[in-house]
């Protein structure tokens, strides 16, 4: 766990050590209890189905996770609301069969993993398609270090999975679909214990539970037809590395920013660099060997999370503890928040669109995103959920739709503040033509010959402040000239070469750097996954 969120734990420990002590001094025998519930051992259902409540053939119904609807109103009142009531609620699931269950023939096993919350396990089709398995209830308690397993922290973490919806992921298919952006489609099975398939000790943990089974889109998977003129598919890693090292190979900034809408869209922060797939496309019109990575989105588990219902998560998400846990309602109340943690992806591909392309992504996304398209999403949640949260979330969705306008607004102010313009291992040509109001930034690749623009982009004064170039490697050159009366009044440029590099003249509001940026924002630092 990243040392910065230490802090916070121990905050929520004590938070909860003092909501323990007023409850036991004022509320009795009752408010110990309610404090006392981080000390459970068995804290998870032991099955996912119910017990029959009728004779005769009628139909098995699962719950994804009853033990968060456990707790009474004054726990809500303390620690949220949340989607308790529709983690309880009763759903019906066909059972896993890994015989039948995936179009492309019987699953064969692969490799358990899952990260700090849920239980996966890879599977392979007779066809060779692989499939990843994985439990809809998680335990973030995971990421902790062993002295916090059993502390306050794990309980309220474990409890925070409330937060999310169970159910959302099937929503998202459709909508991503009817928006342009390229999508997984899970689909939900009840792992029965006696399955044959999941026997051994090692896969205890997917027996009796809920899960998806989705198609693997990864490093190892094969191209498919989520993105029908793919060649090959890669991870975040393998991606940037590419684009680091060839110019060759550049994002689809207008299909990112397609993906970045709809996240906002649906409430899902959680879009770090690990939460992506990336499409090798030929790019359209160019030579043989020059690609257009198109991102495909995967892990959609935090789609409508509802944290800030609660006294303590209220303080939890505010700006200076966890901002990016935002809370899906039908106002956005802190975009910053929503998009913090796909700053990287935004910054290495959105940093070439206009304004204009930014309005231009978001109207098209409301068009496309009809009534109608959202409300047959909806109806793909189990009944009983819809029951529960299928209108409001109609209606959030659609007062978001009117809003996105200004989500992408906020997310080009973001980008054009302080922009960085990176380069690759190549040589490039970077010209810089100062103005009084604007500076206007063009990137040349001379090894692709007489087609080798990468980007154009113009800065207003009133938009940027500092402009950043990195050269990376190679014998860079950098031209950088003041046209008309006042030109050095625009943005700041801070250029970084190599000395191998040809440097610009000096000039007032220009900084040149011989040594590679080694910041913890420099352009070719690893994304976090």
């Amino acid at each position: 766990m990243p040392r910065p969120a230490l802090p916070l734990l121990f905050a929520i420990s004590s938070l909860h050590r003092a909501a323990g002590q007023i409850l036991r001094r004022w509320w009795g025998p009752l408010g110990l209890l309610a404090a006392a519930g981080c000390a459970q051992k068995d804290y998870f259902q032991p099955d996912a189905r119910l017990p029959a409540t009728t004779a005769g053939g009628a139909p098995a119904r699962y719950t994804a996770g009853r033990q968060y609807d456990r707790p009474g109103g004054l726990h809500r009142v303390f620690f949220g609301k949340h989607y308790r009531r529709t983690w309880a609620a009763p759903v019906a699931a066909p059972a896993f069969d890994a015989a039948t269950a995936a179009s492309g023939g019987a699953l064969r096993l692969g490799k358990l993993g899952g990260g700090f919350n849920s239980t996966s396990l890879g599977l392979v089709a007779a066809d060779g398609r692989p499939y990843v398995l994985r439990t809809v209830d998680k335990d973030p308690s995971r990421a902790l270090p062993g002295w916090l397993k059993n502390s306050p922290v794990a309980w309220y973490l474990r409890d925070n999975v409330s937060a999310t919806h169970p159910y959302a992921a099937l929503v998202v298919p459709p909508l991503a679909r009817a928006a342009g952006v390229p999508h997984t489609t899970p689909r939900l099975f009840y792992a029965r214990p006696d399955a044959p398939a999941l026997a051994g000790d090692s896969l205890v943990k997917l027996r009796g539970q809920l899960v998806w089974l989705e198609e693997k889109f990864s490093g190892d998977a094969r191209p498919t037809d989520v993105v029908p003129a793919a060649t090959d598919l890669m991870s975040s890693e393998a991606f940037y590395k590419h684009l680091f090292a060839d110019p060759r190979h550049r994002p689809d900034a207008a299909a990112l920013l397609r993906a970045r809408l709809l996240d906002a869209w649906l409430g899902d922060w959680d879009r770090h660099a690990g939460q992506w797939t990336w499409a090798q496309v030929p790019a359209p019109g160019a030579p043989a060997g020059r690609f257009r990575y198109q991102p495909v989105p995967k892990d959609r588990d935090m789609v409508f999370y509802r944290a800030a219902d609660g006294v303590f998560p209220w303080l939890f998400t505010r700006r200076i503890f966890l901002r990016k846990w935002n809370t899906f309602r039908p106002a956005y109340h802190d975009i910053g928040g929503l998009l913090q943690q796909g700053h990287y992806l935004d910054e290495h591909g959105l940093i070439g669109l206009t304004a204009g392309q930014f309005q231009a992504a978001a109207a098209a996304m409301q068009r496309q995103l009809t009534d109608a398209a959202i409300d047959s999403a909806l109806h793909r949640l189990p009944p009983a959920a819809y029951a529960l949260e299928g209108p409001y979330l109609a209606g959030a969705l659609r007062q978001r739709r009117t809003d996105l306008p200004r989500v992408a607004a906020v997310l080009y102010r973001r980008l054009s503040r302080r922009p960085t313009v990176g380069g690759t291992a190549q040589a490039e040509r970077f010209v810089v033509r100062r103005y009084a109001d604007s500076t206007a930034v063009a990137v040349y690749a001379p090894a692709l010959g007489p087609d080798s623009l990468l980007l154009a982009r113009t800065f207003f004064r009133h938009e940027t402040k500092v402009i950043t170039l990195e050269g990376l490697e190679g014998a860079d050159v950098f031209e950088v000239s003041e046209i008309g009366p006042r030109a050095t009044q625009g943005p700041r440029v801070a250029i970084y070469g190599n000395p191998g590099a040809r440097p610009p003249a000096p000039a007032r509001g220009l900084r040149y750097f011989t040594e590679p940026r080694r910041s913890a924002h420099a352009y070719t630092r690893p994304a976090e996954e």
